[in-house]
């Protein structure tokens, strides 16, 4: 273009008419002509235009090659593994993407997000952490409105807990709700409000918070559910379950009452469980020395039924001889242990009818 200009006399305007440099006069260049300058801008621009001539043409499509790969490889994307990508239509929600290497339309036509979806997010109810409040102190600050419930029993409890949730649906998250800390707080005060409206405090203040930390959280993923919120509850945790203010000294002394009653049928119950079982042992140690003399006694007695049984049979046979052998056998139970002197009347003069057995058997043993 430079030379073009040069060949036209040195100008980029071109040559006054004569072929001089100047008007002849002296007095400075002639005017541009217009017609001539638009014509050589027009013959420029042609020069780069496809189908215009092969030296032309081949940049500018070269180039345009490169910017539509660069824009097509504009498209690819990361998604984290702590993410979800989601992907955007000309603005509207088209669907999600899990962790890795993903494409999309590029820009203007498609747009991703990548929200984070393992960061476990905390809500409170019915207290504010000394962060949330600006007390420099950490304090933590108590919300009566959100905290003060009316329990099954008809009585009032002052409840605090957190609730920990994560994004389980990004697309949903980010566009079926308007306000996710909102909707999760007003669900989870709506779920311990039921629980403990089914609850008596009993319960509520002492064994019984796990089960309502488990039904709430059922309640509160069952009504986020409904709303397709994309939310997922991980925990429900109580933080404080007490009486209110102007009745907690009172409160205290019936639990104080109440555990003294548990501690008084705990003596009991143990002292029940210490004597039972021996009285029960000695019951059944006397139970079992009856039965074992009462067997005896019964084996006693048919033995001496056995035995009488065949008396009465020897004696039925020979009856002299049976009553000469039981008159030496009761005899000899009866003199067993007797000193014993046998006398002989018939015995002839000059001898002493006398045998003392006593004495010989003395003898005898020494």
């Amino acid at each position: 273009m430079v030379d073009d200009f040069k060949g036209r006399g040195g100008s980029p305007w071109g040559s006054p008419p004569g072929g001089g440099g100047g008007n002849g006069s002296g007095r400075g260049p002639t005017p541009p002509d217009i017609e001539e300058i638009i014509k050589n801008i027009q013959n420029t621009i042609n020069r780069f235009l496809p189908g215009r001539g092969a030296k032309g043409g081949k940049p500018i499509i070269l180039i345009l090659t490169i910017l539509a790969i660069v824009w097509a490889a504009s498209g690819l994307y990361r998604v984290l593994p702590d993410e979800q990508g989601v992907v955007l239509r000309f603005g509207k929600f088209v669907n999600t993407t899990q962790p890795g290497l993903n494409y999309h339309i590029p820009y203007p036509i498609e747009t991703v997000l990548t929200p984070k979806v393992t960061k476990v997010n905390r809500m409170d109810v019915g207290f504010r952490s000394g962060a949330e409040t600006g007390f420099s102190s950490g304090g933590v600050a108590d919300v009566p409105e959100e905290s003060l419930m009316l329990t099954g029993d008809e009585n009032i409890v002052n409840i605090d807990f957190s609730v920990f949730w994560v994004i389980k649906d990004a697309g949903n998250f980010l566009f079926k709700i308007q306000d996710p800390q909102g909707t999760v707080k007003a669900a989870a005060e709506t779920a311990m409000r039921e629980v403990i409206a089914r609850s008596d405090i009993q319960p509520i203040l002492t064994e019984g918070r796990s089960r309502i930390e488990i039904e709430t959280q059922e309640i509160i993923q069952n009504i986020l559910d409904e709303y397709n919120s994309g939310i997922q509850v991980t925990q429900v945790q109580t933080q404080k379950a007490d009486p209110p203010d102007q009745v907690i000294d009172a409160f205290r002394d019936v639990q104080a009452a109440r555990a003294d009653m548990e501690r008084s049928k705990n003596e009991a119950q143990a002292y029940a469980n210490d004597v039972i079982p021996r009285a029960r042992g000695e019951a059944a140690k006397i139970l079992q020395a009856a039965e074992a003399y009462k067997k005896e006694v019964v084996a006693r007695a048919e033995g001496e039924a056995s035995r009488f049984l065949a008396i009465y049979t020897e004696y039925a046979k020979a009856k002299q001889v049976t009553q000469e052998r039981m008159y030496l056998e009761t005899m000899e139970k009866v003199l067993a242990d007797i000193d014993k002197v046998i006398i002989d009347k018939n015995a002839g003069s000059g001898v002493v009818p006398y045998l003392p057995l006593p004495e010989l058997k003395k003898r005898a043993s020494n």
